[in-house]
């Protein structure tokens, strides 16, 4: 049997799901939003960094993944997060969420100062584990992820796909997305070799994640 490349993460190890599901059960709050590199806490602790293109469900996942509805601030107006903002999980770690790429309803010179600040933190964050790069499940891997990915490959930073809103998309049309996400993939040595499908709506995928990160933290 041939092994797709890039396979689906599954939630093979009891014990890990069971870390995972602690870890979030226990204190995970908001610490602060950075607006400049210099305002960044100490890199005294384990973090992973949640990054994709505006409206990809960010927050929405953050939410999920921790069971705090209002935890990371949802909207339906893109680019509304222009700060990089830091989640504690008790001692153990950060949770970063990034501000949004791609499109922003903002002026450019804020645009451009917020990207400016994301690659800084990437090219430069020394406890930064793992980037877990989000991709809307319904579009599949785009031109404007290209970039950030490459950034990831040159700054060493291993990334993981994490595809959203896999609740959207009919099992017969799955495949095809999976297809061209992997296709993608193959091109960033970054790239961890497994994907993660997950629906912020359903649940699905939440425990598979939770269980990584608490691998990781």
């Amino acid at each position: 049997m041939t092994t797709l490349p890039f396979p689906l993460a599954e939630a093979s190890d009891p014990a890990m799901l069971e870390t995972g599901r602690k870890l979030f059960a226990g204190p995970v709050d908001f610490l602060k939003g950075v607006v400049a590199m210099d305002g960044l806490p100490p890199a005294d602790r384990p973090e992973v960094c949640f990054a994709g293109r505006s409206n990809v469900g960010k927050s929405s996942l953050i939410n999920a993944l921790t069971n705090r509805k209002g935890l990371a601030r949802a909207s339906n107006t893109p680019g509304r997060t222009q700060e990089i903002n830091y989640f504690t999980l008790g001692d153990h770690g950060y949770l970063v969420d990034l501000p949004g790429y791609g499109y922003a309803n903002a002026p450019l010179p804020v645009v451009q100062k917020w990207q400016a600040l994301l690659k800084a933190y990437l090219a430069g964050r020394v406890s930064l584990r793992r980037a877990f790069v989000l991709i809307d499940a319904r579009h599949g891997v785009k031109a404007v992820d290209e970039e950030i990915l490459s950034l990831l490959d040159a700054s060493a930073v291993t990334f993981q796909c994490v595809l959203t809103k896999a609740d959207k998309v009919k099992a017969k049309d799955m495949d095809k997305v999976l297809t061209q996400v992997r296709g993608a993939l193959a091109k960033h040595p970054a790239a961890y070799p497994e994907i993660v499908l997950t629906s912020s709506e359903t649940g699905d995928g939440i425990a598979v994640l939770r269980a990584i990160i608490a691998g990781l933290a």
